[in-house]
């Protein structure tokens, strides 16, 4: 866990050490935030390829409170605002990402090369927010429903 200590409501101290530690009462507040590895998973997104067709990926983040003086400066310390300013880099993202290659790019091989990108580019962004991308991954990576269908009618007509 990490803390910030308030005096009259103004930060006074966020470094703090594990320990033993006194406050006065109604003067000094104390706010304590989780420093374990937090998951936040995208709800799945369409995103283009550079051949115009929709890819169906869904994706989930690894991450923690670095520096929690930030990480409360910037998001009032909650959770919820660090899940949507990560999950809006996130999809900015992967967008950029998907909208430079292809279909078959995206399939065969460059998925850890997007993972590895997508995941600097977040890390040097939330560095502002105090947080820290330790992991991006994609879980699934599917065809549109009408793309899949034409293919899987396209494959069973080769076969006949």
């Amino acid at each position: 866990e990490k803390a910030i200590v308030f005096k009259f409501g103004e930060i006074v101290k966020s470094d703090i050490e594990s320990g033993l530690h006194f406050k006065i009462p109604f003067i000094n507040n104390v706010r304590y935030y989780d420093a374990r590895v937090q998951t936040m998973d995208a709800d799945p997104e369409s995103y283009l390829t550079i051949e115009k067709k929709n890819l169906i990926v869904d994706s989930f983040v690894k991450w923690r409170v670095k520096d929690v003086h930030q990480y409360y400066t910037r998001l009032q310390g909650s959770k919820i605002n660090a899940r949507n300013r990560l999950s809006q880099q996130v999809n900015d993202s992967l967008r950029q990402r998907f909208g430079l290659r292809t279909v078959q790019a995206v399939i065969s091989g460059d998925r850890a090369l997007i993972m590895e990108r997508v995941r600097e580019e977040m890390d040097e962004a939330a560095a502002d927010l105090g947080i820290e991308i330790i992991d991006v991954r994609l879980k699934r990576v599917d065809l549109d429903p009408a793309i899949a269908e034409t293919v899987y009618q396209r494959m069973t007509a080769e076969r006949q």
